[in-house]
């Protein structure tokens, strides 16, 4: 429990931020449809439930599913690196907090939700850039896994222009922990 109130404090911290003259601005317009599917994470900012002396995630993915109710299924999936590549899995739901849906709202245990804005976001739907309006949270998804160098320059140039600390930025390694579980299984 003394550990679970710390996280907890933070989480509280991070919904209750509202968005105010200098945050960051978003793209304006997601296509929810096109926005589906599975995304690999290329990079983020460090967190508590991704590093921690418990957990290193690698092999990081994010898969967005529309539901009948108009909100998206999120399901987070990454490889323990410092559990010999344990699969951790988180299940969600997201809704549009805003009318261009480039602002959401993610929950993955109620009453509690994240700001999840996307401030960057490649025409074709390859990469996007994703952060909070308090620019604590910051990730760089793919929908490959190896991500081409010249995106990942143009997406980590769109987060410094939006005010990210981007020397915080820790790449997201892909393979290790996939394989040092696949040979366990």
């Amino acid at each position: 429990m003394g550990r679970a109130l710390p996280a907890l404090a933070l989480l509280i911290a991070a919904c209750a931020t509202q968005p105010g003259p200098e945050t960051p601005r978003t793209v304006g317009q997601v296509d929810l449809g096109r926005y589906a599917g599975l995304w690999h994470e290329a990079a983020r900012f460090p967190t508590s439930f991704q590093d921690s002396a418990r957990i290193r995630c690698e092999g990081v993915t994010a898969t967005y599913s529309p539901r009948p109710d108009g909100t998206i299924g999120v399901v987070n999936r990454c490889r323990n690196a410092l559990a010999g590549g344990a699969e951790r899995v988180a299940e969600g739901v997201a809704y549009s907090a805003a009318p261009g849906n480039d602002r959401l709202r993610v929950s993955f245990f109620w009453p509690f939700h994240g700001d999840y804005w996307v401030i960057g976001l490649d025409p074709q739907y390859r990469w996007a850039v994703v952060g909070a309006p308090g620019r604590d949270y910051l990730w760089i998804l793919s929908r490959t896994a190896a991500m081409a160098p010249a995106d990942y320059a143009m997406a980590v140039e769109i987060a410094r222009r939006e005010g990210f600390d981007t020397a915080r930025l820790q790449r997201t390694p892909q393979g290790r922990a996939i394989q040092a579980a696949e040979n366990t299984d």
